[in-house]
């Protein structure tokens, strides 16, 4: 057996990369392609959803004929209301704004 005595070769204690440095920390950030790609992706998927979510409820095709819907009569009678229909839009157009603002208050962080 040994195979054991190689089990852990390093008996030295990890040493903190913070404390050889003298307590500065590094900071790294994202090159700035890769920063502003990921906002182009992030405002692409809160206006699409935000579309979506507004829309849908007053699609009548997909809303009112829903097999899911109509499988349950109590929430079939909620989400059949006015009230509710106009709630889910609210929450698309707040997607929407989401996605716009985070367009609008953007800056680019350089290491």
């Amino acid at each position: 057996m040994s195979g054991e005595s190689q089990l852990f070769p390093n008996s030295e204690p990890p040493v903190n990369r913070a404390t050889e440095t003298g307590g500065e920390e590094t900071r790294r950030t994202a090159p700035v392609w890769l920063q502003r790609l990921s906002l182009f992706v992030l405002v692409l998927f809160c206006v699409y959803l935000g579309v979506l979510v507004m829309l849908l409820p007053w699609w009548t095709r997909i809303w009112d004929h829903n097999m899911f819907i109509q499988s349950h009569p109590p929430l079939s009678a909620v989400l059949h209301n006015g009230a509710v229909r106009g709630l889910i839009s609210g929450i698309g157009l707040l997607d929407i704004w989401i996605g716009i603002s985070e367009a609008v208050h953007y800056r680019d962080y350089r290491g």
